[in-house]
């Protein structure tokens, strides 16, 4: 399983910073999720890269990437880039997930 580095560890260092409490959504609580991924470079557009992105509860997302010049193409940044996609996508939901959590904790009382 691919490791991310870079924007997604800013995104979440600079969420930390300024969390007045420990009900978020972290970086790890998402890669945590994750069952299984695979990436695609099909021949009709080999630079794009898609990551199918399976969550435990079987659930799947979908990441692409692909560079605006095709001479700059890198495997395995093509790789990282959509899988960070997948993850971008899952940082909304798991937002709402908790969400809905805290309002039911709120709604009886808790």
């Amino acid at each position: 399983m691919m490791t991310t580095t870079g924007s997604l560890e800013a995104s979440e260092a600079a969420s930390a910073a300024v969390a007045k409490t420990d009900k978020r959504v972290t970086l790890a609580s998402m890669v945590e999720k994750i069952a299984a991924e695979a990436y695609i470079n099909d021949a009709i557009e080999p630079t794009l890269t898609i990551c199918l992105m399976k969550l435990q509860n079987g659930f799947v997302l979908v990441g692409k990437s692909a560079p605006a010049d095709p001479a700059n193409f890198n495997q395995e940044l093509g790789e990282k880039f959509a899988r960070e996609d997948c993850i971008r996508q899952l940082w909304p939901l798991e937002g709402y997930l908790l969400r809905e959590q805290l309002s039911q904790r709120v709604d009886v009382g808790v």
